[in-house]
């Protein structure tokens, strides 16, 4: 660990320590929330440090989606809802606070302007800020929290083990809202309520042009109300939406947004080809933000007309926070990949070193760790606290998780690869598979091992294909099936596949959340992100300690116990990670000088460059 690490970890443990001795004086209204001690803007916050305050508003940003939309409605498990939805973050709906963009655990006001909370973390009570309005004029009202706390927790799959322990949300008065919790001690639950998102009431339980009521457990076309800074002003069902930044947008003058969202129109095209996507955005018009994820496109693809005359930026981002797991997941609710020795088997023929010196340019890094990239993840050997977690539980665990340092095969030899794929095939015999006529058959029902792995990307074949064709010289009939966006999202949420691939982003300070990725009880959930199915009494447990942490260091020995655990259970195949973003735009935008490093680029930041935007309107015909 470096000097520099070091030093942030103590200063990390003096912030805790000033957050806990300040979480002792109950009842003291907070205008900043966080859980590693204070935001650097104070309680008095003006704006991000990275954004143009003064930056102009106007013009028109151009983006493309995959596949198609049916609903309006993201906060049901049915449908595919448009772009610009997403629950926080998004262009319609608020949350009491919002999550900042360049420190970790942080939430500043957005709808509420201040919480607080008991010595004994046994309730929180959120004040909305006075100017809270709905785009109809009405006022944001503690009804509105309270209904819609009650429905995301009763319908929404994510929220429902969010807000577990929260028994109760009552209106205090028409602008404070008390939540209430069936437990004490659990230090992260009253500021994760500053998640909550904000739905009008009064919309909802009204009815729709034609008199009929409104059903927000249902997909819907209706365009929404919403409280946002911008609302859809037009669409045409499964290929586009339109957003308009909203005039007299209430929230405009919080430090949240000022400097944000500038550009007057978002529009999005949904195309249903990965391949027709690029050409629409080499050409201009209908994409002017490019993402890249593939290190061999980014090396190999940028060379098409307008990037060579400068009018397409091509550009790398620092993003050194992104706290992630991503790999080859398994559904273990098939019976197939209940054995762990199985699972395991699968990671032997993963040949990482292969892929990221041939097509890759060696610039992805092996993931390790299910919180890769930040001291939440696990190293070395268990010891000091995080043992003391795990030892109670030693008899139901993998011994060489105390014995041996998890590290993925390596494959750095032509002898690499055979002893890795003996390895893989002695494994499936321990479970009772063997080889015979060329295929991996179950020794007792004679039964094929067949692999499927589910995607919507057809780029992705670039990762998929070099697994798939190890897979087979071990007998596993392995394929790759690519299913448009709206099939792979119903799939996903019914857990309807073999395999998928898939990242798994973690925040700074890991709760409440980690019950929706590994419980019992959300392997069961339609909709929760539990992929893997995960039903592990041992892993539930660590849930537990993660959330019920007293302090940080607690907080670190017990998120390494449950990384350690899930790594050893070999619930996936890592594959790989990076700590920067890729993008490539047309050259029409004013960029704030420093974008924040901690998650990339802020794209709501950018503004459009009106004299840019006219002169690549000029050369290209139909770009705007």
């Amino acid at each position: 660990m470096t000097v520099g690490r070091t030093l942030l970890r103590s200063m990390l443990v003096v912030a805790l320590l000033a957050a806990g001795l300040q979480a002792t004086r109950a009842d003291e209204w907070r205008t900043t929330s966080s859980l590693i001690g204070d935001s650097k803007y104070g309680a008095n916050f003006q704006h991000y440090d990275y954004v143009n305050p003064n930056a102009p508003k106007g013009g028109t940003l151009n983006s493309v989606e995959l596949g198609t939309f049916d609903s309006f409605n993201p906060f049901i498990a049915r449908g595919t809802p448009a772009a610009g939805l997403n629950y926080q973050g998004g262009l319609l709906y608020q949350s009491l606070m919002a999550k900042s963009l360049d420190e970790g655990s942080v939430n500043h006001p957005e709808i509420a302007e201040a919480y607080k909370y008991p010595a004994d973390f046994s309730s929180a009570t959120y004040r909305l800020d006075p100017r809270a309005r709905w785009h109809d004029g009405q006022p944001i009202t503690a009804d509105d929290v309270v209904w819609s706390f009650n429905f995301l927790k009763k319908e929404s799959p994510q929220f429902n083990h969010y807000f577990a322990n929260v028994t109760d949300a009552v209106a205090v008065s028409d602008r404070e809202v008390e939540f209430r919790f069936n437990q004490k001690g659990n230090r992260e639950l009253p500021l994760i309520m500053a998640d909550v998102v904000v739905l009008p009431k009064h919309w909802w339980e009204g009815t729709d042009a034609s008199g009929k009521k409104r059903d927000i457990t249902k997909p819907s076309l209706e365009i929404p109300l919403g409280s946002g800074p911008y609302q859809i002003e037009s669409f045409k069902p499964g290929s586009e939406v339109v957003w308009r930044r909203v005039p007299d947008f209430w929230a405009a003058d919080l430090g949240i947004n000022v400097g944000r969202n500038n550009i007057d129109v978002r529009r999005y095209t949904y195309i249903l080809d990965d391949n027709a996507a690029w050409q629409a955005f080499t050409k201009g018009g209908y994409e002017d933000i490019h993402s890249e994820n593939s290190a061999r496109l980014w090396m190999t693809r940028y060379n098409f007309p307008a990037l060579g005359a400068g009018d397409v930026i091509k550009r790398e981002f620092k993003a050194t926070s992104l706290a992630s797991m991503q790999g080859f997941i398994m559904n273990t609710r098939r019976a197939k990949f209940q054995d762990r020795r199985v699972r395991e088997a699968l990671g032997y023929a993963f040949d990482f070193e292969t892929l990221n010196r041939t097509q890759s340019f060696g610039l992805n890094t092996r993931a390790n760790s299910y919180f890769m990239g930040s001291d939440l993840a696990s190293s070395g050997l268990p010891q000091g606290k995080e043992l003391e977690i795990l030892n109670p539980y030693k008899d139901k665990l993998p011994p060489e998780l105390f014995t041996q340092e998890f590290k993925p095969p390596v494959f750095d030899s032509p002898q690499a690869e055979r002893q890795n794929l003996r390895k893989a095939i002695d494994l499936f015999a321990a479970a009772g598979w063997r080889i015979q006529n060329g295929q991996m058959t179950n020794e007792k029902s004679g039964e094929p091992f067949t692999i499927e792995i589910l995607g919507f990307d057809q780029g992705a074949e670039t990762t998929v294909n070099p697994f798939v064709t190890m897979l087979r010289k071990i007998g596993v009939a392995a394929s790759f099936r690519i299913v448009d966006t709206s099939q792979y999202i119903a799939r996903l949420n019914d857990f309807d596949y073999d395999m998928i691939t898939s990242r798994l982003s973690q925040s700074d300070s890991p709760g409440n959340e980690q019950r929706e990725f590994w419980s019992s009880k959300a392997a069961d959930t339609p909709g929760s992100r539990n992929y893997s199915g995960i039903k592990n009494p041992v892993v539930d447990a660590l849930v537990e300690r993660v959330i019920f942490a007293t302090d940080r260091d607690d907080l670190l020995a017990a998120t390494h116990a449950l990384d350690r655990v899930l790594l050893w259970n070999f619930y996936l195949v890592p594959q790989f990670t990076r700590s920067v973003v890729w993008l490539a735009y047309w050259d029409k935008f004013g960029i704030p000088e420093n974008q924040p490093t901690y998650l990339g680029p802020d794209l709501d930041s950018w503004w459009i460059d009106p004299k840019k935007e006219a002169a690549l309107a000029a050369k290209y015909k139909g770009l705007n």
